[in-house]
C-alpha cells in the first residue's frame, strides 16, 4: 500500500493499514499494540513498498492511453462507413483490450499514443475490418495518429496483449 503524503502522513497510512488488516484477520481481537511486533510489521510494509518501487523502476506516474484512444475512435468512426462501424463492436473491443493491457506492464514500457494505436489496430484485425482508403494512401492510418510509431512497435504491443490472455493458461 503506497502512501500518499498529500492526503495523510505515511506513518498514519501504514498504521491505519496495519490496524485494518489486524481487524480483518482477527475480528474479535484487541487492537494492535504499538510494540516491537507492530514496528516489525510496519517495517515489512516499508520493505514491500521499496521492492515494488524498484520493480517498477520508480516509474509510478505515467500518461494513460485512454484519452488518445477516445480521440482515435472518434476520428476512425468519421472515416469509416457508418453501417460497418455499427455492425462491428470495434470501440467496445478496443476499450476491453486497453483495460486488459493493465494486467501487464505495457503501460509502463510504451508511450500512451502507441498503446492506443496498437489496441485499435488489434481490434480492427480481430474483426477483419479495413480502414477505407488505407491501401491507396501514402501514409498508413496508424501513422496519422502517431507519426513516430512503427509497425514493429504495434506488433510488439499486440504480441504482449496476446501473451496477457495466455497467462491464465500458464499459471500452474
Amino acid at each position: 500500500m503506497l502512501s500518499r503524503g498529500d492526503r495523510m502522513t505515511p506513518l498514519f497510512s501504514k498504521t491505519y493499514f496495519l490496524y485494518s488488516f489486524q481487524r480483518y484477520l482477527n475480528p474479535g481481537s484487541d487492537p494492535l499494540e504499538v510494540d516491537t511486533k507492530f514496528w516489525e510489521l510496519r517495517d515489512s510494509i516499508v520493505q514491500c513498498e521499496l521492492l515494488m518501487l524498484r520493480l517498477l523502476q520508480f516509474r509510478v506516474s505515467f500518461i494513460h492511453p485512454h484519452k488518445y484512444l477516445l480521440h482515435y475512435l472518434v476520428s476512425l468512426k468519421n472515416w469509416m462507413n457508418r453501417h460497418s462501424w455499427e455492425r462491428t463492436p470495434i470501440a467496445t473491443a478496443s476499450w476491453a483490450l486497453l483495460r486488459d493491457s493493465y494486467h501487464g506492464d505495457i503501460c509502463l514500457r510504451y508511450e500512451a499514443q502507441h498503446i492506443a494505436v496498437a489496441v485499435l489496430y488489434f481490434a480492427l484485425q480481430c474483426y477483419g475490418v479495413d480502414v477505407p482508403g488505407n491501401e491507396s494512401a501514402e501514409t498508413q492510418w496508424w501513422k496519422v495518429f502517431s507519426e513516430d510509431i512503427t509497425k514493429e512497435t504495434i506488433d510488439s504491443i499486440v504480441s504482449e496483449l496476446i501473451h496477457i490472455y495466455t497467462m491464465d493458461t500458464e499459471i500452474p
